[in-house]
């Protein structure tokens, strides 16, 4: 195998606001024909030492309809996609801090701080979403705008797995998370300091990857109250040490 490192460390773009950069504030189109935009109006982005930190504090952005544009508060996309070779394998890594502020005790979805890998083609997204003292790992086919839901031959089209991990972190802790994405062998591999956490086989043909840098909570829309997802609670996140590896066969 051949391997190709790309470091995603420039976050001056986001400051800048220019388009040209390798980030962007996360979007998404809404059924209005209007695009619904990942960023709370009063948060505080830092860039030192090539880590970019994020203040959101109190949560504001909410939608009483739609889950996911209310399940995010702040998120950048990232302006190119990544993907694995045939018969070759990606792996995205990276640092991570997360500290919540106002949050209920004990729910890591009343906010979190997120990476993501998500084919928006194919509506799958694999995550690390992080709180104080507690993580998910978390694969995931969704209804994303426009996406064709890969086949399956058993279970559900659409649907969200989480799998919480405790015990191992604790609030503003930088740690290095990834997930690799084998193609060749079909497989995936979500890893927190390079412990294997969880793994899934035969996951068929993924990618390319958009990537994802959010502040996020997960708490459903009540029917006939809305969005529940914003009492004054917040969050800071931290990324830093972003890079793909790229595994081509041959020599």
């Amino acid at each position: 195998m051949s391997e190709e490192i790309i470091e995603l460390t420039d976050f001056g773009d986001i400051v800048r606001g220019s388009s040209d950069g390798a980030w962007v504030p996360a979007s998404f189109p809404s059924p209005d024909g209007t695009s619904w935009v990942y960023q709370e109006p009063g948060a505080v982005v830092g860039i030192q030492n090539e880590t970019l930190s994020v203040a959101a504090f109190p949560f504001s952005r909410s939608h009483d309809h739609v889950q996911f544009f209310d399940n995010a508060k702040h998120m950048y996309f990232s302006t190119r996609t990544f993907g694995a070779p045939e018969g070759g394998a990606l792996t995205m890594s990276w640092e991570l801090s997360a500290r919540i502020i106002g949050g209920h005790p004990g729910d890591l979805y009343d906010g979190f701080v997120s990476f993501h890998l998500m084919d928006l083609a194919r509506g799958v997204a694999l995550n690390f979403f992080v709180g104080n003292e507690e993580f998910a790992t978390v694969y995931a086919h969704l209804p994303f705008p426009g996406a064709t839901a890969p086949s399956r031959e058993a279970g559900p089209t659409f649907f969200a797995w989480f799998e919480e991990h405790s015990g191992l972190i604790q609030s503003g802790d930088l740690h290095r998370y990834a997930i690799r994405y084998d193609r060749g062998a079909g497989t995936l591999a979500w890893i927190f300091d390079d412990r294997e956490l969880k793994t899934e086989a035969q996951v068929g043909e993924l990618g390319p990857f958009t990537l994802a840098m959010g502040i996020m909570t997960e708490k459903d829309i009540v029917p006939g109250k809305g969005s529940v997802s914003c009492h004054g609670q917040g969050a800071v996140g931290r990324w830093r040490n972003i890079r793909a590896i790229v595994e081509t066969p041959g020599a």
